[in-house]
């Protein structure tokens, strides 16, 4: 029976671990520049805040000089930075960002979640 006890903790430590790690770990963070193409509130249970912003470079694959389009699809934490993003739709964003493993429901369809608008012009 003793050995029980450490082998149910055993797992319930490591599984609990693992769900940290996979949904609640920072495994990145930083910020994204580009023009908002959309920002929406969508889902069938779980209502999240999504969005995309359309980043511009100079592509590998791309013709010497021309330029290519990157896309960001990201979700958002916070509804007050949601509003903001909503009401300047189409202009320039520099946001910041955390990156995580895994995609809970509740947090957005992405594992890249905006947490606030660094810069707007």
């Amino acid at each position: 029976m003793k050995y029980f006890w450490i082998i149910l903790v055993a797992v319930l430590l490591f599984i609990s671990g693992f769900v940290y790690y996979k949904y609640y770990f920072v495994f990145g963070e930083g910020v994204k520049s580009g023009v908002l193409n959309y920002a929406v509130k969508k889902g069938n249970i779980f209502k999240t805040y999504e969005g995309k912003l359309i980043q511009q470079g100079f592509g590998a694959n791309s013709k010497t000089g021309s330029l290519t389009s990157y896309e960001f699809e990201f979700s958002i934490e916070d509804e007050v930075v949601f509003k903001q993003l909503e009401e300047n739709n189409g202009k320039t964003f520099d946001l910041h960002y955390k990156e995580y493993h895994g995609v809970l429901p509740w947090r957005g369809n992405t594992t890249y979640v905006v947490d606030k608008v660094v810069n707007m012009k």
